[in-house]
């Protein structure tokens, strides 16, 4: 059994579909902590009513974005959790966390990445007349949104598509393949070939 932390700045909606997974035996994992940047983001909530502690290091109280980084990098360590996941944290790491963490920290973006890093990725593929977008989990690197590639989930772009229609299509596949590439790492099905991921048989 893996521990796992969460780190979460908003609603907490890909938080909640590890703790289902973990709930309903599907993920082989136990969830030692929620990290959150926001004393008011709703996953704090969800944490609370399954019993996960809650570590909140509010961004707007520290001086400099250095001091906070020490003081998440700090958490982090404590919690001594076998699996990191950003499910939704809205802040790009540092290097040296980012290194501490390689190989043990995902995230979930919503975007067939190596297209549309960075914030509003659903805009950006509106914007460029893709035809299909989705959603990608892959490991955290130093750089933003380029780590290597766990899963990839496909939806199509209509014409009728805004950013708001096109955001809730992919966050429903988010909440499929998320859990997924948790569990595949719980069950260690899953293998780092430099930017290959290797996802090992049953």
């Amino acid at each position: 059994m893996k521990n796992i932390a969460v780190l979460a700045s908003g609603r907490g909606s890909n938080f909640q579909g590890i703790i289902d997974g973990i709930n309903c035996g599907k993920i082989n994992g136990k969830l030692v902590c929620l990290i959150t940047d926001k004393p008011d983001a709703y996953a704090i909530t969800r944490a609370k009513s399954n019993n996960i502690p809650v570590i909140v290091i509010d961004f707007s109280l520290f001086k400099s974005r250095e001091d906070y980084n020490r003081a998440l990098n700090k958490a982090m360590l404590e919690a001594k959790a076998d699996l990191f996941i950003l499910a939704g944290y809205m802040r790009l790491l540092d290097d040296e966390t980012a290194k501490t963490f390689s190989g043990k920290m995902i995230n979930i973006h919503p975007a067939l990445l190596p297209s549309f890093t960075g914030l509003k990725a659903q805009k950006q593929a509106i914007e460029y007349g893709v035809k299909v977008a989705g959603c990608t989990v892959h490991f955290v690197d130093e750089g933003m949104d380029t780590g290597p590639i766990i899963l990839q989930h496909v939806v199509p772009v209509f014409d009728t598509d805004d950013e708001e229609k096109l955001s809730e299509r992919i966050l429903k596949e988010e909440h499929i393949a998320l859990p997924k590439a948790v569990e595949l790492f719980c069950n260690d099905k899953i293998k780092i070939e430099g930017r290959i991921v290797r996802i090992l048989p049953e």
